[in-house]
């Protein structure tokens, strides 16, 4: 599944570099997650990046309205990167 950016976002700037996918921007007041590019970093990392680097605690959680699989993730990873 995708993950989400909580209005606890405090807009620190760290979590859009640190995106491969960069599926991170900046929204009207905080940063969001745009959940078609959103791989949970499958393929790229062992966690998701945005999330490791985040200082605000469970600020990007699991966004329950985007479930995927680990393999749906990959599938997105491949079809993103081309492979």
């Amino acid at each position: 599944m995708a993950l989400k950016i909580t209005d606890e976002c405090i807009n620190c700037d760290v979590c859009e570099p640190v995106c491969p996918n960069e599926a991170i921007y900046m929204g009207e007041l905080i940063y969001e997650i745009d959940p078609n590019l959103c791989t949970e970093c499958v393929g790229h990392f062992d966690e998701p990046q945005c999330a490791l680097f985040c200082p605000v605690p469970d600020c990007i959680p699991k966004d329950p309205n985007f479930v995927e699989t680990q393999d749906e993730l990959l599938a997105k990873y491949q079809r993103l990167t081309q492979q």
